[in-house]
């Protein structure tokens, strides 16, 4: 598939394909004209990239990752630090929660000084 398709089927930007391909993240072979031409699991591959940059990881990180997620093959070190980043993100979790905990308290008040006419006091 060409560079268009695989923006339409995966919802990211050529422009984020190009960079992907520029950080080593994906790989096209070039038509004579040098159109690019991915495989059919680059949509799979894309998803994968915008996931982990979503947890916020780096492209670095993202490069280092990948060849593991392709075959299954990892060293102790990448385990570990999968590990590691597995519970930075499930401490933003946690704080995400408690915030949006904080947020549904803030509503509720809210939503009773609208209707009681009272003043909205938030603790």
């Amino acid at each position: 598939m060409r560079i268009g398709e695989l923006a339409t089927r995966t919802g990211v930007s050529v422009r984020s394909l190009r960079y992907y391909e520029e950080q080593g993240l994906l790989s096209a072979r070039r038509s004579p004209s040098g159109q690019r031409h991915y495989g059919a699991r680059a949509v799979d591959r894309v998803q994968l990239i915008q996931q982990l940059y979503g947890a916020g990881l780096p492209s670095k990180s993202i490069r280092e990752v990948l060849p593991c997620a392709a075959t299954g093959e990892a060293t102790p070190e990448l385990i570990a630090w999968l590990a590691g980043e597995r519970d930075r993100i499930d401490q933003q979790i946690g704080d995400l929660k408690d915030t949006r905990d904080r947020l549904d308290g803030i509503i509720s008040t809210a939503t009773t000084a609208l209707h009681t006419g009272q003043p909205c006091t938030v603790s």
